[in-house]
C-alpha cells in the first residue's frame, strides 16, 4: 500500500492534480515522453503537496500499469475516440487510486470524475464515474480475473523481462521485485561542510531517522522519504540525494587534487559534484554534456553546493572539440554513458514502457563510439571509468571485453570488492529493497608508452 494522503483535498480542488497526473502518464504513453519531462510539464507549479500527490499517482499507476490496463480492458467496452485518449489515462490514474492508496473511495472518484471535467471532457464524466464504481462493487472478481494476465505478476514488459532471466538467471526474480517497488531516498552528506555523524544528528533533530550507507562514506538512507525542503541545510548546501549505488562512482574513480579530470556525460551533475566535494573543490574539472537544459541543472546544484572549481560546457564527448578538450590530457575521465538505464526502474518506472529491443544496439554502437573517443583525451598512467546505470551485459562486461580487445593500450584495473558483484570485467549493483539502485563500473587504466 501507498502511503496514506494526508489532508485530502475536497474533490474539487483535487480534480486539477488528477488531471496533471493523466496528462503526464498521457504523454508518456503516447507521446513517448520520459515521466521527468512531462511531469516538468504538466506539474511544475503549484503547492508541494499537489505535486507530492500528482507524482504518487503518475509513478504508481506506470509502476503497475499492466495490471491497471488489465482491469481498464474489462471496465470500459468500447475504445475511447482519439480526441479522448487522454480519459484512458484518467482511469488508469483512478484505478491506481483505488487499488494502492489509502485516499477514501468517496474521494478518490470523485475527484477523478471532476478532473475529467478538468481535462475539457466533461462528457466522459458519467463513463469515469461508471468504471470506478464497477470496480468498487467487483474488485476481487476482477483483481482474481487480471492476476494471470501477461506482464500482470511480474510487471514488466515480456522483453524486458526475458532479457533479465537470461542475464542474471539466479537474481531476476529479486531484481524485478526490487524494480516494481518504491526506492529509497539516500543522501550524500558534502563532506567540505559537515560530516556524515554530525549531519546524520541534524536529522535525528529534525524527527528523520537513517542509517549509513555501507558503500559510501557520505552516504546516509533515510527510513522514509520526504521532500528536499524538509532536510535541514539543504538549500546550505550540506546534502545532495543521490542514490547509493551512484555514489560509488566519486571514490572509483580516486581523483586527486590537482588532477584534471573530465565528466564526459555529466548532467543533471550528482557526480561531478561529489568529484569535486571529495577532492575539496582542488580538482580542474570539466563537465560536459549534449544537452544544454540538463546543463542548467548541473550549474544551479553546483552553485547549491558552493562548488566553483569546474568548467562547463556542451559538448558530445564523442567528438571531442577544442573548446572543451585542448590542453593537457586528462589524469582521469568518468564515462557514464547513455543506457537502457534499465537498473534505475523503480526511480523511473516509465522505462518500461519507453524502452524496446531495438534501442539495444544503437545505444550500444553509441557507447562503443564515447568510450573510443574519450580514450583518445586520457593521459598515459590515467584512468577512465567506465559507468552505466544498466543490468544488461551488453552495456556492461561485453562492452568492456570488446573495448580491451581493439585497445592493446588498455588495462582492467580491479575494483574494491566490499560492494556489488564480480563480474569477468567489472562490477554490478543489483536494485534492493534497501540497497543500491543497478550500476556497472569498470576501470580502465592507460599503459604508458
Amino acid at each position: 500500500m501507498a502511503e496514506a494522503i494526508t489532508g485530502l483535498e475536497e474533490p474539487t480542488a483535487g480534480a486539477e492534480t488528477r488531471a496533471c497526473a493523466a496528462r503526464a502518464v498521457h504523454a508518456v504513453l503516447t507521446q513517448g515522453r520520459s515521466l521527468t519531462d512531462s511531469l516538468a510539464r504538466f506539474a511544475s507549479g503549484g503547492p508541494e503537496r499537489d505535486r507530492a500527490l500528482i507524482q504518487e499517482l503518475s509513478f504508481g499507476t506506470l509502476r503497475i500499469l499492466p495490471r491497471l490496463a488489465a482491469l481498464a480492458r474489462r471496465l470500459v467496452h468500447r475504445p475511447l475516440a482519439p480526441k479522448d485518449k487522454d480519459i484512458d489515462a484518467l482511469i488508469l490514474i483512478g484505478l491506481y487510486q483505488l487499488a494502492e492508496t489509502r485516499i477514501p473511495d468517496h474521494a478518490a472518484v470523485a475527484a477523478t470524475v471532476s478532473a475529467s471535467r478538468a481535462l475539457g471532457k466533461p462528457h466522459t464524466a458519467a463513463l469515469v464515474n461508471a468504471v470506478l464504481r464497477r470496480y468498487l462493487r467487483e474488485r476481487a472478481c476482477l483483481e482474481r480475473q487480471v492476476a494471470d494476465e501477461p506482464g500482470v505478476r511480474d510487471l514488466f514488459p515480456t522483453w524486458l523481462r526475458e532479457a533479465l532471466v537470461n542475464a542474471w538467471p539466479e537474481h531476476w526474480p529479486a531484481i524485478l521485485a526490487a524494480s516494481n517497488a518504491p526506492p529509497p531516498m539516500t543522501l550524500r552528506v558534502n563532506a567540505m561542510k559537515t560530516s556524515r555523524a554530525a549531519y546524520a544528528e541534524q536529522l535525528a533533530q529534525a524527527g528523520l531517522t537513517t542509517r549509513p550507507i555501507a558503500e559510501s562514506p557520505t552516504g546516509l538512507m533515510l527510513d522514509r522519504p520526504v521532500p528536499v525542503t524538509a532536510l535541514p541545510g539543504f538549500d546550505a548546501g550540506l546534502v545532495s540525494v543521490q542514490d547509493a549505488g551512484a555514489q560509488l562512482a566519486a571514490d572509483l574513480l580516486d581523483a586527486r587534487p590537482g588532477e584534471r579530470v573530465l565528466d564526459a556525460c555529466a548532467a543533471p551533475g550528482g557526480k561531478s559534484a561529489h568529484i569535486l566535494e571529495r577532492s575539496c573543490n582542488q580538482v580542474e574539472l570539466t563537465a560536459i554534456d549534449c544537452d544544454p537544459g540538463r546543463l542548467d541543472r548541473l550549474r544551479s546544484g553546483l552553485d547549491r553546493l558552493g562548488l566553483t572549481a569546474a568548467v562547463i560546457a556542451v559538448g558530445d564527448a564523442g567528438q571531442p572539440q577544442p573548446d572543451w578538450s585542448d590542453g593537457p590530457a586528462f589524469d582521469r575521465i568518468l564515462l557514464d554513458v547513455p543506457c537502457t538505464a534499465t537498473g534505475v526502474i523503480r526511480r523511473h518506472p516509465d522505462i518500461k514502457w519507453l524502452r524496446r529491443p531495438q534501442d539495444l544496439a544503437p545505444l550500444c554502437a553509441r557507447q562503443v563510439r564515447l568510450l573510443d573517443a574519450s580514450w583518445t583525451l586520457l593521459a598515459p598512467g590515467g584512468r577512465l571509468l567506465y559507468a552505466t546505470c544498466s543490468l544488461l551485459p551488453d552495456e556492461n562486461a561485453d562492452q568492456i571485453a570488446a573495448f580491451l580487445a581493439r585497445h592493446p593500450d588498455a588495462i582492467e584495473e580491479p575494483l574494491p570488492d566490499h560492494w556489488g558483484l564480480g563480474l569477468r570485467h567489472g562490477r554490478q549493483t543489483l536494485p534492493t529493497p534497501r540497497g543500491p539502485d543497478g550500476f556497472y563500473y569498470a576501470a580502465l587504466h592507460k599503459a604508458r608508452p
